[in-house]
């Protein structure tokens, strides 16, 4: 996909994504094409980044280094990261020192989200970021260009919200796996194009006619970073669970609403952020206890447990975890945890534990 942006739109530069947030709309808005980089998957087999990482850093860190190390990422011209975790923070190091001809930059986002400053402060780090793509793409960003990128990204997150809330009002027309493959390819294509897609998909869904199954009603939580396998969401719905809403790609849905296109573009994709996004392991807001955005989710889609589900490994969703069962026991909300890699390859393990928790629901 990156070739072929490239070969059509000669000299365009192409800039990595890594999870969970980066502001796309800077990207976009400079003339260049943000794409998502979230790890090999299942598809590479780990080589040489082993000798950069220590042994126990969760896998997208190490897949991310091995498809730079096997020229997997040739077609980039820039790397953008953010404060995900202490690994994230130093492969963003290691991928500067081993690839020195990319633009990679890293997002110090605020850890007060309850300082009057804060605003400022992530307006600043916005301006700062952008002023070296403008560099990169070798051109001037104007508050123009930026506006009209905020409205086409706030016209695709409008129509991702609306298969989340088929998923959530009828889930036997859209399946999870269906939702997150529709919703990964606006990782690697411009926002009009993504739009035009999701609008088609929505179309056909309208005429679809399934049957309900006999599932219960879950969301999936602490899957924010590192993916799991599209053969491990197919597993949990297998084994009876029609998955309502999740962090998969949350980058992807990050803000609840529009961003505001009037007054300062940088300053409302700031205020944006920290008023009117997603919770998350690594947005830390003391303005509410860590469940609270996950309680929450559970309200809004009505669904009866949580999985769940997090990398091995990762340290801010394992931290969490300990959050969210004190608060979803209190709340008495079923859960299950899971964790999973993603380079998995077997799956059987995972759909007993998750069918034989679904029995037990069903059969109470």
């Amino acid at each position: 996909m990156v070739d072929q942006w490239k070969l059509a739109h000669p000299g365009g530069k192409v800039v990595g994504c890594f999870p969970v947030y980066s502001p796309v709309e800077l990207i976009h808005a400079a003339g260049m094409l943000p794409v998502g980089v979230m790890g090999g998957g299942n598809q590479i087999e780990i080589a040489h980044a082993d000798s950069r990482f220590q042994s126990f850093v969760c896998s997208i860190i190490k897949s991310t280094m091995e498809l730079g190390l096997t020229g997997r990422l040739k077609g980039l011209d820039g790397l953008i990261f953010h404060s995900i975790c202490d690994p994230a923070k130093n492969l963003s190091s290691i991928m500067r020192r081993n690839f020195p001809q990319l633009l990679v930059e890293f997002i110090h986002f605020p850890q007060n989200l309850e300082s009057p400053l804060a605003l400022d402060y992530l307006a600043a780090e916005y301006r700062r970021l952008l002023d070296q793509l403008a560099t990169l793409a070798g051109g001037p960003v104007s508050d123009g260009d930026l506006k009209k990128s905020i409205e086409q990204y706030n016209e695709n997150r409008a129509l991702i919200r609306r298969l989340y809330e088929i998923r959530r009002e009828s889930p036997q027309l859209l399946s999870a796996v269906e939702c997150y493959l529709l919703v990964r390819a606006g990782t690697l294509m411009p926002p009009e194009e993504h739009t035009a897609l999701l609008d088609e998909a929505l179309d056909g869904l309208a005429r679809r006619e399934v049957k309900l199954k006999d599932r219960i009603r879950v969301v999936v939580e602490g899957s924010f970073c590192e993916q799991p396998p599209v053969e491990l969401i197919q597993s949990l719905e297998e084994a009876g669970c029609d998955i309502l809403d999740d962090d998969f790609l949350l980058g992807r849905r990050w803000f609840l609403g529009d961003v505001p296109t009037d007054g300062d573009p940088l300053r409302a994709l700031a205020r944006a952020y920290i008023d009117g996004s997603e919770g998350s392991a690594v947005k830390h807001d003391l303005r509410q206890t860590k469940a609270a955005p996950l309680l929450e989710k559970v309200k809004r889609s009505g669904a009866q447990a949580v999985v769940v589900l997090a990398a091995k490994f990762c340290e801010p969703a394992l931290f969490d975890y300990a959050l969210y069962r004190r608060d979803l026991e209190a709340a008495g909300i079923p859960h299950i945890f899971l964790e999973f890699e993603e380079k998995m390859w077997i799956f059987d393990k995972i759909r007993t534990e998750v069918e034989t928790f679904v029995e037990s629901m069903l059969f109470d």
